[in-house]
Formats: structure tokens, sequence, C-alpha cells
């Protein structure tokens, strides 16, 4: 199934732990190139995060961002180190008897003291967990949306090889009347320099170059790289790298292909499979 690597999903979900919601975001990359945006209580799960981002994602730049918002309610209780306070009480009344002077010393200034107040310990492991479920859910909208979008790009690269093999089919029906064209331009120059050709050295002439202009195995090798097309569109594996390779042959033969050419319809259609070949290129730029 073609993916793109282009896509974006999001997913919320909300707990007694508060609000998570996570998105991500893909562009096209050459190899899988992976951004996390994490709050620092979910900082932990970065590891994981990667690595199922990593199992599921082949290619692409890829911005992995978690949002969380804790639960509101009521006030919670201050974690107040007794121990501490007496101890810091105990230093300054010390101080104070060596300075021989009292201290300004209020109450706030005493909450402001470095572990004074302690947090609370949370249990983070609901939160956690429930982030780990999201990201799963949001991973696999992502992937579902990279389809959808590589299977309008398939769609659109079926398209323009429909349109390279109704040129190649034309270009092939005009070689059938090349050489006669060319003999009868020979003979009217000829007529025209009063000149009457040897016998079969017109002939000859006209094999020569039918031979340097011949574009069979050029039309062939695009008939059989429509064929390459169709079977890797069916691959269930990343296939970019290999449509990519096969963007590059198509355009090889369309360059011979032009410069054999040796009438305007053959160049005009050299110069049409170029245009449809690159905008081919440009879809395959985007697909996993």
């Amino acid at each position: 199934m073609v993916q793109s690597m282009t896509a974006f999903a999001r997913r919320e979900s909300q707990g007694d732990w508060g609000t998570l919601a996570c998105e991500l975001r893909g562009v096209n990359h050459r190899y899988l190139d992976l951004s996390l945006r994490l709050p620092e209580d979910l900082r932990a799960l970065e590891g994981a995060l990667r690595e199922r981002l990593q199992a599921r994602l082949g290619r692409g730049k890829i911005d992995c961002g978690l949002r969380y918002t804790p639960p509101t309610g009521g006030a919670t209780a201050l974690n107040i180190d007794h121990a501490l306070i007496q101890g810091l009480l105990e230093a300054c009344e010390q101080v104070e008897g060596l300075m021989g002077a009292s201290t300004q010393f209020n109450a706030l200034e005493v909450l402001r003291w470095p572990g004074v107040v302690r947090e609370p310990v949370r249990d983070l492991g609901p939160l956690h967990a429930a982030a780990l479920r999201l990201a799963e859910e949001a991973v696999a909208e992502f992937i579902q949306a990279r389809h959808g979008e590589g299977e309008r790009m398939a769609a659109l690269l079926r398209q323009r090889a429909q349109s390279i093999a109704a040129l190649v089919a034309r270009v092939r029906e005009r070689r059938q009347d090349l050489v006669a064209a060319l003999r009868d331009k020979y003979r009217a120059r000829l007529a025209e320099l009063g000149v009457e050709a040897e016998p079969g050295r017109l002939e000859q002439e006209l094999a020569m170059v039918a031979q340097r202009l011949d574009v069979d195995e050029e039309l062939d090798r695009l008939d059989s790289h429509l064929t390459e097309l169709e079977s890797v569109l069916g691959r269930q594996e990343p296939i970019g790298r290999r449509l990519d390779f096969l963007m590059q042959e198509f355009n090889r033969e369309a360059n011979t292909l032009g410069s054999k050419s040796a009438d305007i319809e053959t160049t005009q259609a050299a110069v049409e499979l170029k245009v449809l070949i690159e905008q081919m290129r440009e879809q395959v730029q985007n697909i996993e």
C-alpha cells in the first residue's frame, strides 16, 4: 500500500490525571528524522515513544508533540519540612548571637528557602500509561492519513502512466511512416538538384539513417518501466526509493528518444514525456 510522508494526526484524552493531547506532523525526508516535544511530567517517556515511532514509520521528518494539562480543583495542601525550618531558625539565632544584632526574618522568607516547601509525591504511572495509549492512537490515525494521501498519489501516478503509454504508442505508430517520409524527402531533394540516384544507393542511405534514428529499444524500455511502475505500486512495503530510481530510468529513455528524433511529432512527444515524468517525480518525492 502506497504511503505518503506528508500527513497530520491529533488525538486528545481526559482522565483523573488531567488532559492529554498528542499531535503528529510529517513531511518528506530521505530518512526517518524524529523530533519529540514533551512536557516535564512526560519526559521519561521519550525513549519509549521514539521506539514506537521507529517501529511503525519508515521515512519522513516527523514532529511528535505531547501536551499535558493537570486537573483543576481544590487547593493542594503545602507539604512543609518542619525539621528544616527548626534548623533554619536555630541557625539564625546563632548568627544573631555572633553578630550581636537581631535580623529581620519573616515567615514568607522562611517559606522561600529551598526545600522548606516540598512538592507532594505524585504517582505518574497512570498519566504515563494514558500518554502511551494516546500516542499509539495518534500513530494509527497518522498512518491511516498517510495511506489515504498515498492512494491519492498512486492514482495520479497511474494517470500519468496512462498518458505515457499513449505517447509511446503514438511514437511507435509514427515510426512506421518515418522511413517512407524520409524516402519521399530525399527523392524530392534529388529531383530539385536534377540528380539521379544510383540503383540501391538511396535504399542503402535510408537504411543507415533509419538505423541511426531507431528508437524501438527506447520505446520497449519505456513500456517495461510502465509495467514495473504498476508492480511497484502494488507492493506492501516502502517503495519511495524504488520509485525515485524508476523515475530516473524513465527520464533517461525520454532524453534518448528526444536526441534521436527526426521529426517534429517525435520531438513533441519526447517533450511531453519529460513533462509527465517530472510531474510523477514530484509526487514520488512524498512517497515513503
